[in-house]
């Protein structure tokens, strides 16, 4: 670890002392991976013959697949069958990048080091299979006791509903959660459950 990752490892214990669970995001906060999400998103819409700009990966930050891909098709004005590109997009994501996949090591280390001290759960945009596959390449797979992803609530991030899913199974009121996340939707949907919050890449 860095000089500079081992200061926001600091930051971030002090801000998680009054909390009793840690809910983390896992794509660009727990892993490294956007740029290899991106990659997978942009090889997925060129197979449609569609350009695209990956700056809309940014904003659509958190957002479960199949509705990235109902936001392409709108923006682009081409209909996609948005369960299928997010299988390809998933296919491609897996096959080619996701075994190199590392983790952000501050993220990872104020986990690791809250196991058994706090609740733990993990709250994504990702498929469960996806998401399974990365949290055991960067081995923190076994650290978690909750994991909310892709169709567990009726709407995924910005609304609250992932969260509030998470709390609950974790038996720990909103307003004693924290999230940890590197993109609006998840801040939106923290913030409208009522529980904390930290953008990582803003630290």
């Amino acid at each position: 670890m860095t000089d500079r990752e081992r200061n926001k490892l600091a930051k971030l214990r002090e801000i998680v002392k009054p909390y009793k669970a840690l809910l983390f995001d896992v794509d660009g906060t727990l892993a490294d991976n956007m740029h290899a999400h991106k990659a997978a998103y942009v090889a997925t819409a060129k197979e449609y013959g569609i350009d695209l700009d990956a700056n809309l990966i940014d904003e659509t930050a958190g957002w479960p697949t199949v509705a990235v891909a109902e936001e392409i098709s709108k923006r682009y004005h081409t209909p996609l069958d948005a369960l299928e590109f997010a299988s390809r997009k998933s296919a491609i994501f897996i096959e080619q990048h996701i075994q190199h996949t590392q983790p952000i090591s501050f993220v990872r280390e104020l986990l690791l080091e809250n196991v058994g001290k706090k609740k733990i759960g993990i709250v994504s945009g990702g498929s469960r299979s996806t998401l399974q596959i990365t949290l055991q390449v960067i081995d923190v797979h076994d650290k978690y006791e909750v994991l909310v992803c892709a169709g567990d609530t009726p709407e995924g991030k910005p609304s609250p509903a992932p969260f509030l899913l998470c709390a609950e199974l974790l038996d720990v009121p909103p307003q004693d959660c924290i999230v940890f996340e590197d993109g609006d939707p998840g801040v939106q949907g923290a913030i409208s459950a009522g529980m904390g919050w930290v953008r990582i890449d803003q630290l």
